[in-house]
C-alpha cells in the first residue's frame, strides 16, 4: 500500500506531461452540450442504465482538464450519432458533495477517465488518446468485441500495427477452454492492448505454416518481433501478456508512440532503474549500449529499466528533486520506496554501480527542500531533512498536512490551518505544520499519502492518526484534543472554549 502511494505522485506527474503532449488549444462552438453532467445525486441511476459509458473526473482549476474539455465534447457529439450511441459523462471531483464518488473510483489526479461496463459492474481505466478523433476511434474499439477475428492477410496487415502491442490467438476452432480463456483475458485487458484471433497462422506477419494452434502470439515494436505462449491458464496468460509487453529498456522521449510503454514502466511493481541523459549528446550511443547490456544482465531479477531524454523528463526531475547539472545520472527506486542516485555518471560506471546497488553498498538518496532559515509563521514548514527533529523526535503533538502547491483543496484548507495554529499559539505541546509532498520524500512507513491534502496527527508518544473529518477549524481542534497526549495545560484552547461558553 505504501509503495503504491509513493509511486503514484510520479505516475501522476508523468501522466500530466503525456496529457499535455496530446492536448491542443481549441474552443467549442457547439451550443448543445453532449457530455452528460453527473454528480452524487444521479450517478448510480444514470450509469446503471448503460452497458457502456465513459466518465471523466475533473477539477475546474485543472489546466489539463480545460485542454481536454473541447476535445471530449467534440468526441461526445460524434459518438452520440452511433447506433447505439456511446455516452460520455463528467463529474466535478472538486465538489465536496462528490467526495464519495472520487473515493469509490480511487481518483488521485485530473483528468481521470473511467470506462464503466454492464451498468457499472466492470470498471476499467481509459488508456486512449486525448484528442477528439483519437477518443472516437479508441472507444469504438472498446465498445465492440474484446477480440477481433482476423480472416485474411489484409485483415492482419491493417490490424497489426508496427508501433503497438497486439495480441493474437491462433486456434484450430473458435470454441473450447483455450478460446474461452483467451477471450476472458482479452476482456480484462482490452483497455490496454488490442486482441485478435484467427484460424490461420499463415496470414499473420512472420507467419509459420507449421503453427496450427492453439497459441498466443504477442507482436511488439521493440526487442523481439514477437513472442509466443501455449499456456492458456487465465492467470498465466495474463502474466505473459503483461510481462512480454514491457521493453528490456523503456525509452522516455517526446515520441507519443512510446508513452504507453512509459506508463506501464511506472505502474510496474518492480524496482525501477532510470538513466537520464541528453540523447543528442556526444557519447550517448555508448551510454545506451552499455545500459542495455546491464538491463539484459538483470533481466528477470525484479528490476525494470528506463532510459529518459533530458528534454522529456522534467516531470521526473521534479518528482525526484534532480538537477540538470547532474546529468548523465542513474537513479533507482527500490520496491521499499528508497531511492539511490549516481549523478554525473560515466558510461563505464553503469555496470559497477548497479552491482554495488544490488550488493547493498549504496546509501539511499533523499529528496528534500532546504530547511527554512526562518520558520516563524503559525503553521510551521517541515521538509524531509527536518521531519525527524520537528515531528518524530520533537516530543510534541504534531498535526501535519501533506499538500501539493497546485491542489485547490489544499489552498482552501490553508487559512483554516492558520486559524487552528493561532488557537494553539500558547500551547507548547501542539504544533501545526505542513509538508510539501511534491518537493520532499514522504516517510511511507509512517504516513500513507494517496491524495492531497492528507492530514495526520502524530502524538507526543508516537501514535499516528489520520484525519478524516470535515475541514473546519472546530472539527480539526476537536480531533487534536481527542488524540493528543495531554501532558501540559492547553491554555489557548481552554480560553477559546470558555469565551464560547459565555456567549
Amino acid at each position: 500500500m505504501a509503495i503504491k502511494s509513493l509511486i503514484f505522485p510520479l505516475v501522476m506527474l508523468i501522466a500530466c506531461f503525456l496529457t499535455a503532449v496530446f492536448a491542443e488549444e481549441s474552443k467549442s462552438t457547439e451550443s448543445k452540450e453532449f457530455v452528460v453532467t453527473l454528480d452524487h445525486s444521479n450517478f448510480d441511476d444514470t450509469v446503471s442504465k448503460h452497458k457502456f459509458i465513459v466518465v471523466e473526473f475533473y477539477a475546474p482549476w485543472c489546466v489539463h482538464c480545460k485542454n481536454l474539455a473541447p476535445e471530449y465534447e467534440k468526441a461526445a457529439s460524434i459518438l452520440s450519432t452511433l447506433d447505439p450511441p456511446i455516452v460520455l459523462a463528467k463529474v466535478d471531483a472538486n465538489d465536496e458533495a462528490n467526495k464519495d464518488l472520487t473515493t469509490k473510483f480511487d481518483i488521485r489526479g485530473f483528468p481521470s477517465l473511467k470506462i464503466l461496463r454492464d451498468g457499472g459492474k466492470s470498471i476499467q481505466e481509459y488508456k486512449g488518446p486525448r484528442d477528439a478523433e483519437g477518443i472516437v476511434a479508441y472507444l469504438k474499439k472498446q465498445s465492440g468485441p474484446a477480440s477481433t477475428e482476423i480472416k485474411t492477410a489484409e485483415d492482419a496487415s491493417s490490424f497489426i500495427d508496427e508501433k503497438k502491442i497486439v495480441v493474437v490467438g491462433v486456434f484450430p476452432n473458435l470454441s473450447g477452454e483455450e478460446f474461452d480463456n483467451f477471450t476472458a483475458v482479452a476482456e480484462k485487458l482490452r483497455s490496454e492492448y488490442e486482441f485478435g484471433h484467427t484460424l490461420n497462422a499463415k496470414i499473420l506477419p512472420h507467419g509459420d505454416s507449421s503453427v496450427t494452434g492453439p497459441v498466443v502470439r504477442l507482436f511488439k515494436p521493440f526487442d523481439e518481433i514477437f513472442v509466443d505462449s501455449k499456456d492458456f491458464k487465465v492467470d498465466t496468460l495474463e502474466k505473459f501478456v503483461e510481462e512480454a509487453s514491457i521493453p528490456l529498456v523503456t525509452v522516455f522521449s517526446s515520441d507519443p508512440s512510446l508513452h504507453p510503454f512509459v506508463m506501464k514502466f511506472f505502474n510496474s511493481p518492480n524496482a525501477k532503474a532510470m538513466l537520464f541523459m541528453n540523447f543528442n549528446s556526444e557519447g550517448a550511443d555508448s551510454f545506451k549500449s552499455k545500459y542495455r547490456e546491464v538491463a539484459d544482465q538483470y533481466k528477470g531479477q525484479g528490476i525494470s529499466f528506463l532510459m529518459g531524454d533530458l528534454d522529456a523528463s522534467k516531470a521526473a526531475f521534479q518528482y525526484f528533486g534532480l538537477k540538470e547539472s547532474q546529468v548523465p545520472l542513474i537513479i533507482v527506486q527500490a520496491t521499499d520506496g528508497q531511492k539511490y542516485l549516481k549523478p554525473n555518471l560515466e558510461a563505464d560506471q553503469i555496470a559497477s554501480w548497479m552491482k554495488e546497488y544490488k550488493g547493498g553498498k549504496i546509501q539511499p538518496y533523499k529528496k528534500s527542500e532546504p530547511i527554512p532559515e526562518e520558520n516563524n509563521e503559525p503553521v510551521k514548514v517541515v521538509v524531509a531533512e527536518s521531519i525527524q527533529e520537528m515531528v518524530f523526535k520533537s516530543g510534541k503533538n504534531v498535526l501535519l498536512e501533506f499538500y501539493a502547491p497546485w491542489c485547490g483543496h489544499c489552498k482552501k484548507l490553508a487559512p483554516i490551518l492558520d486559524e487552528v495554529a493561532v488557537s494553539y499559539k500558547n500551547d507548547a505541546d501542539v504544533v501545526i505544520a505542513k509538508f510539501d509532498a511534491t518537493a520532499n520524500d514522504i516517510p511511507s512507513d509512517t504516513f500513507d499519502v494517496k491524495g492531497f491534502p492528507t492530514v495526520y496527527l502524530r502524538s507526543a508518544s508516537g501514535k499516528v492518526v489520520a484525519y478524516e473529518g470535515d475541514r473546519t477549524k472546530e472539527d480539526i481542534i476537536q480531533f487534536i484534543e481527542k488524540n493528543r497526549d495531554k501532558s501540559a495545560p492547553q491554555e489557548s484552547v481552554k480560553a477559546e472554549s470558555s469565551a464560547k461558553d459565555e456567549l
